[in-house]
C-alpha cells in the first residue's frame, strides 16, 4: 500500500509542478480578469461621451430634475457654450436645455443622435409633473382640489417572476455544468492517456513491476490524477467564492445581484448539490478509460493519439444533450442517465429541471460508482500485459477482439 502512495505523490507532484498544469489553473481567473479589465476600461472610456448636461437659466427648475435623476448626467457642464464643446469633442452624448416661456414649460435637446427612449420619456414625465405643479399654482387652486385633480388610473402587472427565474436559472446551470463537465474530462483524458502512453514498452517499467504489482501501480496512477481533479475543482470552487466576494462590494455588481438574487440562489443550488460527485466520478471513469486507452498504444511517440477515442465519446455525450434540454421526459434521457459514461451529463440535467427523485439520483450515481470500481479493477489486473505488449492496436479494435472472442 505504501508503494501505491508513492506512485500517487510522484504522479500528483510532478503534474501540479509542471507549467501546462498553472496555466490550466490560472487560465479561466487571467481570462475572466482580462476580460473584466476591457470592459471596465471601455465602459470608463464610453461613459462621458454618453452622458447628458443639462441647462436652465432658472436654478430651482435644474436641480429639481437633477434631484429626481441624477444618474448619467455631467453636471459640471453649466453652460450652452461649454456643452456645444463638449458634443464636438464627444464627451457628451448631448445637452438639455429647460427653458420657461411664460407659463409654460419647455425642454430642448440638442445631441449628435437621437435621444433614447427612456431619456425622452425620463424629460417628457418630468416637465408633466413640474408643468403641473405651475398650473395648480397658477390658478390657485386649494390643497383638497389640487389632489383630486392628481388622480390617476392604476395599472399592474402580475406576472409569474419566479417560474420564469428558475427557468432561466435551470438553463445556466445546465450549461455550466455539462461545459465544465466537458473541459475538465477532455483535459484529464488528454493527460492521463499521455501519462501512461509515454511509459509504454520502456525498460522502467519491467524494473517497476518486479518490485511492485501492476494493479498497485495502477491505482497510484489514477489516484494521483484524481487527486489533480480534486485540486483544479478545489481551487476553482475557492476562487469562484473569492471572486464572487470581492465583486459584491463594488456597488453596480452588488445591486445587479441583489436585483436578481433568486436567479443566482437558483443557480447556486442546482451546480452545489448531487451534480457536484456527477462531475467527479464522470471524470474519474473517463480518466480510466483514457489510461486504459494510453495502455493500448505501441509505442510512447503514440501517446498523443492515445485519448482520441476518448476524446470522441466525451463529445458525443456533451453533444447528445443539446437536442433534450427542453425534452426531459423523452425515452433516451431517462435511459442514458443511468449509462455509464453518460448518466453524468444526463442525471444532472435531470436533477436541475426537477424530474428525477431521490432514490434515482442515487441509483444512478451507485452505478456510475460501481462501474467506475469494476472497471479500474479490471485494467489494473490486466496493467502489465497491457503494457509490456509491442503490438498496435487501438481502443475500437481491443474492444472489438475482446467481443469477438
Amino acid at each position: 500500500m505504501s508503494k501505491t502512495w508513492v506512485v500517487t505523490f510522484e504522479t500528483y507532484l510532478r503534474q501540479v509542478k509542471s507549467w501546462s498544469f498553472l496555466f490550466m489553473i490560472l487560465g479561466p481567473f487571467l481570462m475572466i480578469a482580462l476580460t473584466a479589465g476591457i470592459s471596465y476600461i471601455s465602459a470608463n472610456s464610453n461613459r462621458s461621451s454618453s452622458q447628458v448636461a443639462v441647462i436652465s437659466d432658472t436654478r430651482t427648475l435644474r436641480r429639481s430634475y437633477l434631484q429626481q435623476h441624477p444618474d448619467n448626467i455631467n453636471t459640471k457642464v453649466t453652460t450652452v457654450a461649454a456643452a456645444k464643446k463638449a458634443v464636438k469633442a464627444n464627451h457628451l452624448a448631448g445637452y438639455l436645455t429647460l427653458s420657461s416661456e411664460g407659463p409654460r414649460l419647455r425642454g430642448d435637446y440638442h445631441g449628435s443622435k437621437p435621444m433614447s427612449n427612456g431619456l425622452q420619456a425620463q424629460v417628457k414625465n418630468f416637465l408633466t409633473q413640474y408643468q403641473q405643479v405651475q398650473n395648480y399654482q397658477t390658478a390657485k387652486l386649494s390643497p383638497k382640489q389640487q389632489r383630486a385633480l392628481a388622480q390617476t388610473p392604476v395599472l399592474k402587472q402580475h406576472v409569474a417572476t419566479k417560474a420564469g427565474t428558475s427557468n432561466l436559472a435551470k438553463l445556466i446551470s445546465f450549461w455550466v455544468l455539462v461545459t465544465m463537465i466537458y473541459i475538465i474530462l477532455i483535459t484529464y483524458s488528454s493527460i492521463t492517456a499521455q501519462e501512461i502512453a509515454s511509459e509504454k514498452g520502456t525498460k522502467i517499467m519491467e524494473i517497476i513491476f518486479s518490485s511492485t504489482t501492476a494493479t498497485s501501480y495502477f491505482v497510484g496512477k489514477i489516484t494521483g490524477i484524481l487527486l489533480m481533479i480534486v485540486t483544479q475543482i478545489v481551487i476553482y470552487l475557492l476562487g469562484g467564492w473569492a471572486g464572487y466576494a470581492i465583486a459584491m462590494n463594488y456597488a453596480g455588481i452588488h445591486r445587479l445581484v441583489v436585483a436578481h438574487q433568486a436567479l443566482v440562489s437558483g443557480v447556486f443550488h442546482n451546480l452545489f448539490n448531487l451534480n457536484l460527485l456527477y462531475l467527479l466520478f464522470g471524470v474519474v471513469i473517463y480518466t480510466i478509460l483514457a489510461a486504459y486507452s494510453g495502455a493500448l498504444v505501441a509505442k510512447a511517440e503514440d501517446a498523443s493519439k492515445a485519448a482520441q477515442p476518448v476524446v470522441m465519446l466525451g463529445m458525443l455525450g456533451f453533444f447528445a444533450t443539446f437536442p433534450f434540454q427542453n425534452n426531459m421526459d423523452a425515452l433516451a434521457v431517462k435511459i442514458l442517465s443511468y449509462v455509464p459514461f453518460f448518466s453524468s451529463y444526463f442525471m444532472p440535467m435531470r436533477i436541475i429541471n426537477g424530474t428525477v427523485g431521490w432514490g434515482e439520483q442515487w441509483g444512478s450515481l451507485v452505478i456510475l460508482i460501481v462501474a467506475t470500481a469494476l472497471f479500474a479493477v479490471y485494467i489494473g489486473r490486466q496493467y502489465q500485459r497491457l503494457m509490456l505488449q509491442t503490438d498496435s492496436q487501438s481502443l475500437w479494435q481491443h474492444l472489438f477482439k475482446k467481443f469477438k472472442h
